[in-house]
């Protein structure tokens, strides 16, 4: 794992901070995890750090990992297991290796293997400790129960030398420490021993239970007894440690209030107590401050100490866990010597003073001690609201209803005849004039005295100005306004120029204004971020820009001349340079550094200041905010900063909610293959950055589906749906509350199987499959081309056919009865001209009409005859007209019979029929000889049926079985035509019998050939 680079880093880790041990315990952030809020682990008695960065607790129910956030009950490798369950001691040496002391025996894990210490079976581990040579040391009690020796037992290159004295160490060892000449201590039942170098040599202390060991100021061990404070080793004897009350210096804390218990001495030379009974005590230089359960501790109780790799003290009692850590801002409140918790103004004098103005009298701070100015000495109130410093060294102040004064040589003297009972922003120049803002009006004094007063209404204002602020190079006054918004420049008692919304000015009220060392006013709105003007031009700094929010309550400058910012977001600092590059660009965006509630800073929504000035910078240069209860002390050149890139662990994968690999003890699997079909995909992560887990940034990809990194806060679990079977990689980096990222992170290589239908053989197949459905389309394409140009082939073949039988049954036919004619006419005409010429004229006519029945056989071709005709009724013309027809040798007689119900025939399927019915009349007419000729049109529901019957001559056998005659077409068109149309074409006939012709069409092709039409009748409506 990538973890593994820092492992170096994290042990030696000079790179991290420590809390700064002139603090009071009350001054450091603080992060309680309560046993009553469900942080239940029983008693807590050891806690560690391993180089990856996890954080373990050696529990009464056994070893715990914690990462900030979570918490995992830890188990060792399958077929391992410790000597006993619970846990009381921990090591983490050099090597990274964790040492597991327990209530029977010594255990030891390097991340891959658990190995047990037989010269420790059934004994109680009380304490650990490695010397510089890296030899392990333990100290244990007699027997599981202590009913036995005490024994100290060196643990070098894997085995164990113990050592009893006899029975000169007691019961017990307990406590371990190297003193700054490298000699190793141990405490026992007995005393006190110096182990090495040299022989062991023994300082009794009677009546003394030693509890633990640290080295001291002077690099000897101190001793923590139980009942009897701390004791010291100095001289070559045991003697009291005396410790200083902090908050009176000359009052020595009795042994009773140090019921010592555990001791931590810290990286930056802090001794921390955990007692028995009374929480927790703080000594730096000999002082010390004590907080307990009544203070927010956890509990009283303190069970063990412990310093983490980035700097922060952690303390285990038995109501929970707490943690300190430092924060940017130091808080200075009641403890430190205030009056009141509750600030409202603070001003800093040039002699280094800072003065706050509080609920109960007027403070001055300096060289970290407080003086309080109440109404015993002189003041008008004790409740103290707006301040000023002017250049004489006066401080101002104003009172609640009280009127103002100012302070000279510690003696308050008061200034009457100010219209205002209520005063919120005072200001002046070098000349000695001070103007002040009150709830009356515009108030101008100099020398204490009133010389103007100028009430709102003629300002064209409602209320009172929130911030005034004098400015020396024009000679006027800017007034900045809550409850109307917006800002004004007043001189010579006029307003000269007014700055709003309209002009640029950010949206809200103007709680906050302030005039920098190159003239420009910085204007903070509520609702509209930063407003800058500069030469009557105002430029705007939002959200847009970068901010984190749009409220802001006021600005101040440092030394740096970098921009802090109260914001309702928390306190906001810009640097110089991406100040200056805004400046340059409005629409620039710029980087902010961020410090909100879990770094103790109060969030407001709007200004929690009435009055002012809400900030101060001392002549060291730090800043003195009012942003939470007391007044916070921000050093901009020693903020608290954790340099230490956290370390990064992958540490389970859950696919379709069942895990499939997770960080476990032992050798890590190099990849992990996920099954088929996965839909869901759960990754968790994790960085371990201890001071503000809540704070870690995360940044992670998953190569193979996320094109670039995605970053997340405090988010520690990755997910995915359904991705697509292949090689992945899962990348995750992080950064800690400081924004130092580490880099390399962590990576996971796994893969998910891909199903049957995934795979590159099924591919393959579909592919060919594929291949073959285009291809057998291919082919019956052309097969469809093939018998669509044969169709087309068997139409025109079928169109000649149809135009020869027309020609037959039409024109032919005509010709032929012509040509009759026109020989009866030549022998007419020599014995009967008259009606030769009559019979002329009538052939002229048939001509004609011949000539109108070919045009309209070959208009048939293109077109059905009209919707309208009647097939009955065109029947009986044509059999009327061949009845009279001369060329006939015989008259017979016709008739048409209709049976059933008369239907719509599709008009091409009408004309076919009725081309059929011609046929065998005129054949009838013509060549039968017949008496009677009979047609018979026959609709029902299963076919239709035509049928033409005379009682003529017959037609010979031999033209009937062949069924054709040399040079006539007309029963095989008659045929060709009926197979056109689905229909059976039937013909009957005897030698003087008569013939029947018998045409029988399908219901199904008949009536609904309106609907349905064959591939011909199609192909010709088309053409």
């Amino acid at each position: 794992m990538a973890a593994i680079s820092l492992c170096v880093l994290l042990g030696a880790c000079t790179c991290s901070f420590a809390l700064n041990p002139s603090l009071d315990i009350s001054q450091y952030a603080r992060t309680t995890w309560r046993v009553r809020n469900g942080f239940s682990l029983g008693n807590i008695y050891a806690m560690a750090q391993t180089p990856d960065g996890y954080f373990w607790f050696g529990t009464e129910s056994g070893l715990v990992r914690f990462d900030g956030v979570r918490r995992v009950a830890w188990q060792p490798p399958a077929g391992q297991q410790l000597p006993d369950k619970g846990a009381y001691s921990l090591l983490v040496t050099r090597d990274g290796t964790l040492w597991i002391g327990t209530f029977s025996g010594l255990a030891s894990w390097d991340g891959a293997s658990l190995n047990n210490y037989p010269e420790f079976d059934k004994r109680f581990v009380t304490s650990m400790f490695e010397d510089r040579e890296g030899t392990v040391w333990a100290g244990t009690l007699g027997g599981s129960l202590g009913t036995g020796t005490g024994r100290l037992c060196a643990i070098r290159r894997g085995s164990a030398q113990c050592y009893s004295q006899g029975d000169a160490f007691g019961s017990f060892v307990w406590g371990l420490a190297e003193d700054a000449s490298g000699a190793l201590w141990a405490g026992s039942e007995a005393g006190l021993w110096r182990w090495k170098p040299d022989a062991p040599k023994h300082y009794p202390m009677p009546h003394m239970r030693i509890s633990d060991l640290v080295k001291g100021d002077d690099g000897r061990p101190l001793i923590a007894v139980n009942g009897a404070g701390l004791q010291q080793f100095t001289r070559d004897r045991v003697e009291p440690f005396p410790i200083r009350d902090a908050s009176d210096p000359k009052r020595v804390l009795r042994d009773r209030d140090v019921d010592s218990n555990k001791l931590l001495r810290d990286r930056d030379g802090g001794l921390w107590i955990g007692t028995v009974a009374h929480g927790l005590i703080h000594v730096h230089d000999g002082r010390a401050d004590t907080f307990g359960k009544s203070d927010g501790l956890s509990g009283d109780i303190v069970m063990s100490l412990f310093e983490d790799h980035e700097g922060n003290i952690w303390v285990a009692t038995t109501g929970g866990i707490d943690r300190f850590r430092e924060l940017p801002a130091t808080t200075i409140s009641v403890k430190q010597g205030l009056s009141s918790d509750a600030v409202d103004s603070v001003v800093a004098s040039a002699d280094g003073s800072i003065w706050l103005a509080t609920y109960f009298g007027l403070t001055r701070w300096r060289d970290g001690q407080a003086t309080i100015f109440r109404k015993a000495d002189g003041l008008p109130d004790g409740y103290v609201q707006s301040l000023f410093q002017d250049d004489r060294g006066q401080t101002w102040a104003t009172f609640s209803g009280h009127g103002l004064g100012y302070l000279k040589d510690d003696r308050f003297m008061a200034v009457t005849g100010v219209p205002s009972s209520e005063v919120y922003s005072i200001t002046g120049d070098k000349a000695g004039n001070v103007w002040l803002s009150g709830n009356r009006g515009l108030s101008h004094l100099r020398d204490g005295h009133l010389i103007e007063h100028f009430p709102w209404s003629a300002l064209g204002r409602h209320q009172q100005a929130k911030v005034i602020v004098f400015d020396p190079e024009r000679g006027g006054l800017w007034l900045s306004f809550w409850t109307d918004g917006g800002v004004e420049y007043f001189k010579d008692g006029q307003v000269r120029a007014s700055y709003t919304v309209a002009d640029g000015l950010g949206k809200g009220h103007v709680p906050g204004l302030r005039l920098d060392r190159d003239g420009v006013v910085w204007a903070a709105t509520e609702d509209g971020g930063l407003s800058r003007i500069k030469d009557g031009h105002i430029t705007t700094m939002t959200t847009r820009n970068g901010l984190p929010c749009n409220t802001i309550h006021w600005s101040i400058e440092d030394n740096d001349r970098s921009l802090w910012l109260y914001a309702g977001c928390g306190l906001l600092r810009i640097a110089r340079a991406e100040l200056d590059a805004w400046i340059a660009d409005p629409t620039r965006r710029i980087g902010t550094t961020v410090w909100d509630a879990a770094d103790g800073v109060m969030l407001h929504s709007s200004s929690p200041n009435s009055y002012g000035p809400p900030f101060a910078k001392s002549i060291d240069g730090k800043l003195w905010l009012l942003i939470g209860e007391g007044v916070q002390v921000v050093d901009p050149h020693h903020l608290a900063f954790n340099k230490l890139p956290p370390p990064v662990h992958i540490e389970q994968i859950v696919a379709d909610h069942t895990m499939y690999w997770q960080n476990l003890p032992g050798p890590a699997s190099s990849s992990v293959r996920l099954p088929a079909r996965t839909r869901d995909l759960q990754i968790d992560y994790t960085a371990l950055s201890l001071t503000a887990p809540d704070k870690v940034h995360f940044k992670y990809k998953l190569e193979g589906q996320d094109p670039d990194w995605r970053e997340v806060v405090n988010d520690r679990q990755a997910q995915y749906s359904n991705l697509p079977p292949g090689p992945y990689r899962f990348r995750v980096i992080a950064s800690n509350n400081s924004g130092v990222w580490n880099e390399q992170g962590d990576s996971l290589e796994f893969s998910i199987a891909p199903a049957y239908y995934q795979t590159n053989w099924f591919r393959a197949l579909c592919a060919m499959l594929g291949l073959g459905v285009v291809w057998a389309i291919y082919r019956i394409r052309v097969r469809q081309l093939h018998h669509d140009f044969a169709l087309t082939l068997d139409a025109r073949v079928a169109e000649r056919t149809n135009i020869a039988r027309d020609l037959h049954d039409t024109l032919l036919q005509s010709a032929q009865g012509l040509l009759l004619q026109l020989e009866v006419l030549s022998q007419m005409q020599k014995d009967r001209p008259i009606e030769a010429k009559e019979k002329l004229a009538e052939i002229i006519d048939r001509t004609a009409k011949a000539i109108t029945e070919g045009r309209d056989a070959v208009q048939g071709l293109r077109a059905s005859t009209m919707q309208t005709n009647d097939l009955a009724r065109a029947i009986n013309t044509l059999g009327e007209e061949l009845a009279t027809d001369p060329a006939n040798h015989e008259s017979p007689a016709f008739r048409v019979t209709i049976e059933g119900e008369p239907r719509d025939l599709h008009p091409i399927l009408r004309d076919e029929i009725y081309r059929i019915a011609a046929e065998a009349l005129r054949n009838a007419f013509h060549h039968a000889a017949a008496r009677q000729i009979e047609v018979e049109i026959r609709y029902d529901d299963q076919q239709f049926r035509l049928r033409v019957r005379d009682d003529g001559k017959g037609i010979d056998l031999s033209v009937l079985s062949r069924q054709v005659s040399e040079g006539h077409y007309g029963l095989p068109g008659m045929r060709e035509r009926a197979k056109l149309i689905d229909g059976k074409l039937v013909v009957w006939s005897e030698i003087d019998a008569g013939t029947e012709v018998e045409l029988r069409v399908p219901a199904s092709a008949a009536y609904a050939a309106a609907e349905k039409r064959s591939w011909l009748s199609e192909l010709l409506a088309k053409k």
